[in-house]
């Protein structure tokens, strides 16, 4: 569904050098730090920008041969967008029924009351959560093959998100649809996407299934003392700590057979991304 090879971009102070994939009937996850360069990767897949290098591919198609058709099967939802704050949500329905053909205007007002927006009330007026709901309704109310969401579930309660997640796990149902998305609730990805991809300066760190994440990645605990007896073969970063070191191992299972006598613990995403953009190289 996505497919980006070597795309690079360049700003006065900062370089995005990025190649990811998307297939189909996948929940993709891109994470990082603030300023990692998520947002200019989606907006360089949405051509939002214009890249100096690299090939962008969606739907198998170059992205700028895309027709007008193929674009409206998108669903969109990006963190600084939304319609004009002086609209209200009835205004915005015959938009979207112009914008898109497939546009689902009963399932768009059932999930309106659902989540408790009101049809007559300006945008400007809505809470961020409220805001937020409304960017990820208009995004799957038009039978998207393929969703791009930028921090879709900012600004919302933990009921709310998991809410949304539901209606986003639904919308996957049929098999042949996508989701590329970015958050700063890695818990909530946990549970809904397939794999994950690490960037940190524009830089690509890691990609990997999510249930080897979670299953195969862990943290080594270890003394000043034991450091230097701990095989290197599957370390792949070292943070320093007053007890000595933190230690990324990408083989879990492998330290916990040969050095029962060494604290290992599972680790979160949140914990890969902290050794991995913050920690020092092995």
């Amino acid at each position: 569904m996505i497919r980006l090879y070597n795309v690079k971009k360049q700003y006065s102070q900062f370089q995005l050098h990025c190649s990811l994939e998307v297939p189909q009937n996948r929940v993709t996850a891109l994470i990082g730090p603030n300023g990692a360069g998520k947002s200019t990767t989606f907006k360089a897949i949405l051509g939002l920008i214009h890249v100096d290098d690299g090939e962008i591919e969606l739907f198998g198609k170059p992205l700028h041969t895309l027709t007008i058709q193929e674009q409206a099967t998108l669903g969109i939802a990006l963190s600084n967008s939304c319609f004009c704050g002086y609209l209200q949500i009835q205004d915005i329905i015959p938009i979207l029924a112009q914008l898109y053909p497939k546009f689902q205007k009963e399932y768009f007002l059932q999930q309106c009351q659902h989540f408790d927006l009101p049809l007559t009330k300006k945008i400007n007026d809505f809470s961020t959560g409220m805001k937020a709901k409304l960017k990820v309704l208009i995004a799957i109310s038009h039978q998207a093959r393929l969703l791009i969401l930028d921090e879709p579930t900012t600004g919302l309660d933990v009921l709310a998100r998991e809410e949304l997640l539901d209606i986003l796990r639904e919308y996957m149902i049929p098999g042949d649809r996508s989701i590329l998305i970015s958050s700063h609730i890695s818990s909530d990805l946990e549970g809904f996407c397939d794999d994950f991809y690490l960037i940190d300066k524009g830089k690509i760190l890691l990609h990997e299934e999510t249930n080897i994440l979670l299953d195969n990645y862990g943290i080594l605990k270890v003394t000043d003392k034991q450091y230097p007896y701990v095989n290197p073969i599957y370390l792949t970063r070292k943070k320093k700590e007053p007890y000595g070191y933190r230690l990324l191992t990408n083989k879990k299972q492998f330290y916990q057979d040969n050095s029962p006598e060494l604290i290992i613990e599972k680790c979160c995403i949140d914990e890969i991304i902290l050794m991995m953009t913050k920690g020092e190289h092995i």
